[in-house]
């Protein structure tokens, strides 16, 4: 696959223990980016933040939290990212969504031999 130079940003703001029929819902949106043919996703944890319900979320040894920040990102067009968006609307019912620009300087994968 190749992208364009100018491609989009997609950032999935939602909560470790946030689910989907019975699956993490991180996991569930990346197997659904996957299937669907997106340039990749990857999943980042945060270790402090809070939302627009002003809980705080902390990984001090103090406050244990179950549910620490994470981040969805996913980098392809806005045409094919445009098709995901259903898919997110039914799924993320806590979180917050982004897309913006992003230059694409390299994508690359290496080659795998086949036996």
């Amino acid at each position: 696959m190749k992208l364009p130079e100018q491609g989009k940003l997609l950032r999935i703001f939602i909560g470790e223990g946030d689910t989907y029929k019975g699956r993490p819902l991180y996991e569930t949106i990346v197997l659904k980016a996957r299937e669907m043919n997106l340039a990749g996703a990857t999943v980042l944890k945060g270790v402090m933040g809070y939302g627009a319900n002003s809980r705080l979320h902390t990984s001090k040894v103090l406050r244990l939290s179950e549910d620490m920040p994470l981040i969805i990102e996913i980098v392809d067009t806005e045409e094919n990212l445009e098709l995901i968006m259903p898919f997110l609307e039914e799924t993320v019912k806590e979180g917050l969504i982004t897309i913006e620009a992003a230059k694409v300087i390299i994508y690359r994968h290496k080659k795998i031999d086949k036996l």
